[in-house]
């Protein structure tokens, strides 16, 4: 058996090394990391040199900036185990099963939606969402439309409109949701009937791919997988 000692020093030799593989991996300058994090510079440099040992509350303030957990850090990643390790967490009511490591540009979620009914309360932020239901029914509420999604069926939309999902009030729901910045969306052909939209309007779409920088987004478009 190995002396702790040594082991311990093993992993902090590779700390250094790792941590500038993730800073360039995430294209982040050393001047940047430095005004999110508070550490110098220099003291950066010098622990992805491996010129300093890396402390507690160094490796902390580093894991907040990058969100990843500290062993992400410490320790290597088991070597041929691409698994990622889920962590179901309770959100407003909901089974919330994270897919991705965090941080990404697409975040990808499992969420267990619960019968009871809920009153709608619409929100809105920055970015695109795109939903898949697995089993059950589904609520969606994106703007004036109000319609729900049978298993099978997908919906995108633009979370700048005021949007919200949740429980027809039958049945539960397992949803997959794709969440991204503007510009990095899945692209999905969707087709609505007339009467699945709210006053009866014709909500049958094709969703067009904005360029980049382009401010026309398809908002609230729904339909069934091809």
């Amino acid at each position: 058996m190995d002396d702790p000692t040594v082991a311990i020093g093993r992993a902090l030799d590779q700390v250094g090394p790792r941590l500038g593989a993730l800073r360039r991996r995430r294209g982040i300058t050393l001047a940047a990391l430095a005004g999110t994090t508070g550490i110098s510079k220099s003291t950066l440099s010098r622990l992805e040199t491996g010129s300093r040992k890396p402390s507690l509350e160094l490796l902390l303030l580093l894991a907040h900036a990058y969100r990843v957990p500290l062993d992400e850090l410490v320790r290597a990643p088991e070597t041929g185990d691409p698994r990622i390790r889920l962590t179901p967490r309770r959100v407003n009511g909901r089974v919330v099963v994270p897919l991705t490591r965090q941080p990404a540009s697409q975040h990808a979620w499992k969420i267990l939606v619960p019968r009871k009914a809920a009153e709608p309360v619409l929100t809105t932020h920055e970015g695109y969402e795109w939903l898949y239901v697995l089993t059950g029914r589904l609520r969606l509420v994106v703007g004036d439309r109000d319609i729900v999604l049978d298993a099978g069926e997908v919906a995108e939309f633009d979370t700048r409109t005021p949007h919200w999902f949740g429980s027809t009030g039958q049945e539960g729901a397992e949803v997959l949701s794709l969440f991204g910045p503007q510009g990095e969306r899945a692209h999905t052909r969707t087709d609505l009937t007339p009467d699945d939209a709210v006053g009866g309007e014709d909500a049958t779409t094709v969703i067009d791919t904005p360029g980049p920088g382009s401010d026309t987004m398809s908002a609230g478009t729904v339909g069934a997988t091809p």
